[in-house]
């Protein structure tokens, strides 16, 4: 496959490689520095979606769950209203209820407080879960925290039997909160070509080698856009009837379905808007 007119666009945006495949092939790829792990941002949640899955598939979560019964110990005094009908599903839509989002990257460093479990419950719940989309890092955070309390481990170590080790993904580094939990919602840290693993993986629908390792209905069902905005459980709905894992400054694994493709690229990209419209243009319209 010819890309050489994005790889001229490419440069501008600050890309540092790219990798296409189509029907499980690898087509194209280029760089412009060598392969490194970097931090994949808010790419992460996907992870942790896949992590739920998992979760979800080994009778661990169940998703209608109240967050009031899953995280009964770290309630405020004064439960909001809307609190109270918030289940774990919500935690994955950007739905939850909060007016604004917290636990953001420019945040994180500023807080006093180190259990952010409670710091999060307690932050007003000002609309109906399931409403209004609000981007908020809560969500993923306490998605990943009930993975880790439900199965007695951090997200790595979850993840590194089930998917990791299978992809053929290294032990890799994932950030923490003060308290020493994985970070559900960014800070996992991977190279260009372990992200796109990741969205092969989803492409053949849980399968990897031939083998059924996440269920088709859950990979289905958490990547087609829900109810509210253009979004899955953490995933982003979009042209091509595509979906993906996307992270600040464009760390992105789109599958697209009807066309068996993955498109997966980094970069330090501060048009982001404008760099996925080039790669709808000049990589997907060519699939």
């Amino acid at each position: 496959m010819d890309i050489s007119d994005f790889v001229k666009k490419a440069k501008e945006y600050n890309v540092l490689g790219i990798k296409i495949s189509k029907d499980n092939e690898l087509v194209a790829e280029w760089y412009s520095e060598p392969e490194c792990r970097r931090n994949i941002y808010s790419a992460t949640k996907s992870f942790t979606s896949c992590a739920v899955g998992f979760a979800v598939q080994e009778g661990l979560i169940d998703l209608n769950e109240k967050l009031t019964e899953a995280f009964s110990g770290d309630l405020p005094e004064c439960i909001d209203e809307n609190l109270k009908e918030a289940t774990v599903r919500d935690l994955l839509t950007m739905c939850l209820g909060q007016e604004k989002g917290s636990l953001m990257g420019e945040q994180r460093p500023l807080y006093e407080e180190d259990n952010w479990v409670k710091m999060s419950l307690a932050i007003p719940f000002k609309y109906k879960p399931g409403t209004h989309f609000v981007y908020n890092n809560v969500g993923p955070y306490l998605a990943g925290i009930l993975v880790q309390r439900r199965s007695g481990c951090d997200l790595v170590s979850y993840l590194t039997p089930r998917l990791f080790s299978k992809l053929g993904i290294k032990r890799p580094t994932w950030e923490t909160d003060p308290l020493g939990n994985s970070f559900g919602a960014g800070g996992l840290f991977l190279t260009l070509s372990e992200l796109h693993k990741f969205g092969l993986f989803y492409l053949n629908k849980g399968k990897w080698n031939g083998k059924q390792i996440l269920s088709e209905k859950w990979i289905e069902e958490s990547t087609k856009a829900a109810d509210v905005g253009y979004y899955g459980y953490l995933f982003w709905r979009g042209e091509y009837n595509s979906f993906r894992a996307d992270g600040k400054y464009s760390q992105i694994s789109m599958i697209l379905p009807k066309k068996n493709a993955v498109v997966s690229f980094v970069s330090e990209c501060r048009r982001g808007d404008e760099l996925l419209k080039t790669v709808y243009e000049l990589v997907c319209a060519k699939l």
